[in-house]
């Protein structure tokens, strides 16, 4: 009996790592596919809440995961890309969009597993396109889930003669709360739903649970995937964690409501079992969808309430990152050029803010490790990166117009300074990925480097703010102190050099911490060039990036 324990428990979790697999490769190559436009889905189609609960169906199957899809959300409601209503909408959106992977495992073809694997591997072996080896990844992935699901049946058919597990199962049906409570637990152990209502749907094809003991446990595993949207929000903006609260709350009051109506909810469900002759694994699809889609229509007129329990349960104010231009009006290109133009200079103007608190959040990461300030330092270079194709999107357009020569100066000034902008924020970002490279291979700094470091970071972080405060005024004075600061760079970076080569020669710096502190002091050195590039502009010199 121990070694058919043993081979149940390999079999299972054996299949469960093959599905969790496959569900991934899956979802990876079918976006892969569809190119890396997630953002510019929930950017399009997240103006109102409705329209939200499309982009995050749209998305979630695009993706194969509703936990990823709001993972996602979580983060862009952190940096400001969307905010907490229009989160609602998407993170309903998720829910019902992760249904379609049941009823994927519902046409119930594990026979042909193998060969669907097999072709899979031959096309990501041996095609060298692209496109294609992203289309034998989905292959290989769909194979792979269906194997993995074969694998956890056959792992659970000797539950037939467990009486414990026939004790449990009637306990369920008795209790439903304990059906959830299971649902959750290993929801939250797995952190995948796909997999436990794929495990589910195994369960009841081999009839080792029955319906009203079933669908407890469906309500448990929507409620068990909040788990991953918690976890990445754990130490992040107070917009996140409201952002994944509304998830707990939006698939808890679901499940109360469904767990209440429990009984004429089952019988509905034998009703659909009845009429459309569902197969036992599509039976519980059919289930998850219509809790889901049900609990959206239920609870979509109150996001405003959802939204308001969140802010009430997560108290405090948040300074986020806007991603989306405040400024940029397409109207007035046509109808008042210079209008249009005093709008796009402000634009850069708020760009430039950003790219200054960008290098304040770096240096505070290098000073404190705090990953904090690592996160809010890429979600402004990817503020940076939105900005940059917006306003030099919108500064194409207004080219067409009738501008004046100052205009036409001031319009080319904003081209190249919004270029110089985006530059500063991939430099900082380097600069980033150097202190997590310090951090993840306990690179040992001297005390003396890291001073060096922390001088030559504030040095540069005042002559970026002066460059854009020079932008702003179009201060001749100001734009000249940035050259003379720019050249207080230049000559801090050399002498930094020669102090870390004396260092090294010394014995007191390692060969990684020597080349971590040259990579460091290049990108604040190239960051004073762009600055100085800003500067020029506003003395008329025509520069070269």
């Amino acid at each position: 009996m121990e070694l058919d324990v043993q081979q149940m428990l390999f079999q299972f979790l054996g299949g469960l790592g093959i599905f969790l697999y496959g569900i991934n490769r899956m979802g990876d190559g079918l976006q892969k596919s569809a190119g890396d436009k997630l953002r510019d889905i929930l950017d399009r189609f997240t103006t109102n809440p409705i329209m939200g609960v499309f982009a995050g169906v749209a998305v979630t199957i695009l993706i194969q995961s509703s936990s990823a899809t709001t993972v996602i959300t979580v983060g862009l409601v952190s940096a400001g890309f969307m905010t907490l209503r229009q989160a609602i909408g998407v993170i309903m959106g998720a829910n019902i969009g992760t249904t379609v992977t049941a009823f994927i495992i519902g046409f119930d073809i594990g026979a042909y597993s193998l060969p669907i694997i097999a072709i899979g591997s031959i096309i990501l072996f041996f095609v060298k396109n692209k496109k294609l080896q992203h289309f034998g990844q989905i292959i290989f992935g769909f194979g792979a889930l269906f194997y993995g699901l074969e694998l956890m049946g056959d792992g659970m058919r000797p539950l037939h003669s467990l009486q414990a597990f026939k004790d449990l199962t009637v306990s369920m049906s008795d209790k439903p709360l304990l059906g959830v409570v299971i649902g959750t637990v290993f929801t939250v152990i797995v952190q995948s739903s796909s997999a436990t209502i794929g495990i589910l749907q195994g369960l009841y094809q081999q009839q080792l649970i029955d319906l009203s003991a079933a669908l407890p446990v469906l309500f448990g595993d929507n409620i068990g995937t909040t788990i991953t949207a918690i976890i990445a929000a754990i130490g992040a903006s107070v917009a996140a964690k409201r952002a994944a609260a509304v998830h707990v709350l939006f698939n808890l009051i679901g499940s109360i409501v469904f767990i209440i109506a429990l009984v004429p909810f089952t019988a509905f469900i034998e009703f659909l079992q009845r009429i459309f002759h569902l197969v036992p694994a599509m039976t519980i699809a059919f289930a998850h969808g219509t809790f889901n889609i049900t609990n959206t229509l239920l609870q979509l007129p109150f996001i405003g309430v959802l939204a308001f329990l969140a802010t009430k349960l997560i108290p405090g104010e948040d300074a986020i990152v806007t991603y989306k231009p405040k400024h940029l009006d397409p109207m007035f290109i046509h109808q008042s050029p210079s209008i249009a133009l005093g709008q796009a200079k402000e634009e850069v103007f708020r760009m430039g803010e950003f790219a200054v608190q960008g290098l304040k959040e770096s240096s505070l990461f290098l000073t404190t490790k705090q990953q904090k300030h690592a996160e809010m330092a890429y979600q402004l270079e990817d503020a940076l990166n939105n900005l940059d194709r917006k306003i030099t999107d919108y500064l194409i357009l207004l080219s067409s117009s009738s501008l004046s020569a100052s205009e036409s100066t001031l319009h080319n000034t904003m081209l190249d300074t919004v270029r110089d902008i985006e530059r500063i924020g991939d430099h900082f970002e380097n600069i980033l990925e150097r202190v997590e490279y310090i951090q993840s291979h306990k690179v040992k700094m001297t005390d003396h480097a890291m001073q060096d470091l922390n001088e030559m970071f504030s040095l540069v972080i005042e002559t970026v703010e002066y460059a854009i405060e020079a932008l702003d005024q179009q201060d001749i004075l100001l734009a000249k102190e940035v050259m003379e600061k720019e050249k207080l760079i230049d000559r801090a970076e050399r002498k930094l050099r020669k102090q870390h080569i004396q260092r090294s020669t010394e014995g007191m710096c390692t060969g990684h911490a020597g080349i971590v502190f040259v990579d460091i002091i290049s990108n604040l050195e190239r960051i004073g060039d762009h600055a100085s590039n800003i500067a020029e502009a506003v003395l008329g010199v025509r520069h070269i990036d």
